[in-house]
């Protein structure tokens, strides 16, 4: 007979957004670290931010800062997978400065937000007229950008 062990620990992630890398931290469901660890944005460094958030167990929720700038790729991603996603603020600067900035404190400062509810910010959809509006607007923008005709 094979038995199979089901980790049922219920996790919450926290994510801190920057350009080229995201800061993943996990929390259980009684605020315990788990883990936390830098990850590359691109698609494959966001599929691995889940799957290491989901080798803690369950999880439940996400807390991400800027789900419409530097964590929107993320955002979709784990919109995709299932997982709800809640925007957090970034914490104030009296209280950055109090406890200092790393991306692992503000990685788990964000997990505990999404953790006791202090964040409940829905992401935007990123779809739909409004989204592709701002595509075209941003492609002409940098189209512009470029050479221009005659020169």
């Amino acid at each position: 007979m094979t038995s199979m062990t089901t980790n049922s620990t219920i996790v919450t992630g926290g994510v801190d957004t920057h350009g080229q890398t995201h800061h993943g931290a996990a929390l259980d469901s009684v605020g315990r670290q788990l883990g936390d660890r830098e990850f590359p944005t691109t698609p494959a460094g966001y599929r691995a931010l889940l799957n290491w958030l989901q080798a803690f167990g369950h999880l439940e929720r996400v807390g991400v800062e800027g789900t419409g700038t530097y964590g929107a790729g993320l955002t979709r991603q784990l919109r995709a997978a299932g997982v709800t996603v809640v925007e957090v603020n970034r914490p104030d600067r009296e209280a950055r400065r109090a406890q200092g900035k790393s991306d692992p404190l503000d990685a788990y400062s964000a997990a505990r937000a999404a953790l006791a509810g202090k964040a409940t910010g829905v992401p935007k959809t990123q779809s739909g007229r409004v989204e592709a509006i701002r595509t075209a607007a941003c492609s002409t923008q940098q189209c512009g950008q470029g050479s221009q005709p005659g020169h």
